[in-house]
């Protein structure tokens, strides 16, 4: 029987997550408001670990100094209360209109210079709520024509803006890591920096690239028709996952931020697999929406659903990996193999050369022959996910 959550699963929430009112591009809302001490205490309850948010999510877009500071007095005797912390932040830089051609890469100089002092102002409040990770989504940053944008001129922008942050978090000591989240599109008709390739391409460029990772989404990679588990191991080779958004996809087409196991379900078990045995230690932190049918009792269904769907594939992983069938497959297929070098050590191309074996003694056709299995591994996984095993 599947565990229960508990916060040593680290398992986090964003606060527009379970307090999204469902209102859509066709409807309006389905439920109503959910305070965010609420929401702490819920989530507590149900065995979440963290807790986090855009600041116009806890704080409302323009609030006065004194009703900031209210909310904020709420929202931390919650956590207090609870034990739940605050592992990640973001700002909001797509919902007012005076976003509406992006933040740190508007045309107009001036809501750039707006967006950046957002963004530092929330920046401060995160280290004092004691996160560790700041996650930066460009949703509005690109656009619908190519006649808009200088893409050239965006970039250096872009990165001017990063650059900046970066550097203002190690000049006043926030003990932040800055996580970039890409998406391919939606709600801009193109998103600059759409998959974790262009953001790690982007990151290599900056002058603190040490403390600017990637917080790549599950429905986003699958958004643009890309392998989810390609994207985050490759993030993770690189010291580049800082953070990771799950949710449920079913393939290219508008983000539909289902539950996660709740789309494809064979690429989750593999994205668990891989979380847990790939050395990532960071938030389990879920990015999805309550379906618009639900209502509260739905939303608090929905959060544990994530939960008990992340720490099944989870147990299923580890049968998985325990079992002598599937090591004796792995060793078949030579899976542990491609984790010998290629080259002996201090082997040279003169080396390499001189080694007949490896070239004018070498039988292709003869090595083309073999097999390597992989269907058989795919299904023992199958059969462990399923229980069949």
């Amino acid at each position: 029987m599947t565990q229960a959550p508990t916060r040593e699963d680290k398992f986090s929430f964003g606060l527009w997550t379970v307090g999204w009112q469902a209102n859509d591009m066709f409807g309006s809302a389905s439920r109503p408001p959910l305070d965010a001490v609420e929401a702490v205490h819920r989530l507590s309850e149900l065995g979440a670990w963290g807790i986090t948010f855009h600041d116009d999510d806890l704080i409302p877009f323009g609030s006065a100094d004194d009703e900031r500071e209210r909310r904020l007095k709420r929202f931390r005797a919650a956590l207090a209360e609870t034990g739940m912390v605050v592992p990640t932040v973001t700002t909001n830089l797509f919902s007012h209109p005076i976003f509406k051609d992006g933040g740190l890469t508007s045309n107009d100089r001036a809501v750039r210079r707006f967006a950046l002092r957002k963004v530092m102002r929330n920046m401060e409040l995160a280290a004092e709520l004691g996160a560790s990770t700041y996650v930066l989504w460009g949703g509005r940053e690109g656009a619908e024509t190519d006649a808009a944008k200088d893409i050239k001129a965006a970039m250096d922008r872009y990165r001017e803006g990063i650059d900046f942050l970066a550097q203002y978090v190690l000049d006043q000591g926030l003990g932040l890591r800055l996580a970039l989240e890409p998406k391919p599109n939606e709600p801009r008709g193109d998103i600059l920096l759409p998959t974790v390739g262009h953001a790690l391409a982007f990151i290599s460029t900056l002058q603190n690239h040490e403390i600017v990772g990637v917080n790549p989404e599950v429905g986003h990679e699958q958004m643009a028709g890309l392998n989810v588990v390609h994207g985050f191991g490759q993030a993770l080779w690189q010291g580049k996952l800082f953070h990771v958004d799950l949710n449920g996809q079913r393939g290219p087409r508008f983000d539909q931020d289902l539950v996660f196991g709740h789309g494809d379900v064979l690429s989750s078990f593999f994205l668990v697999d891989l979380l847990e045995h790939g050395g990532y230690d960071g938030p389990r932190h879920f990015d999805y929406k309550p379906l618009r049918t639900e209502n509260m009792d739905g939303v608090w269904e929905s959060a544990a659903a994530n939960m008990r769907s992340y720490l099944i594939f989870a147990e299923r992983s580890r049968a998985f990996r325990a079992d002598p069938e599937v090591q004796e497959a792995l060793a078949a297929a030579l899976v542990p193999e491609l984790a010998v070098p290629t080259l002996n050590e201090g082997e040279t191309a003169a080396d390499l050369l001189a080694d007949r074996s490896a070239f004018e003694d070498f039988d292709p056709d003869k090595a083309a022959e073999r097999g390597y299995g992989f269907v058989r591994l795919a299904q023992l996984a199958l059969d462990h996910l399923t229980g069949a095993r």
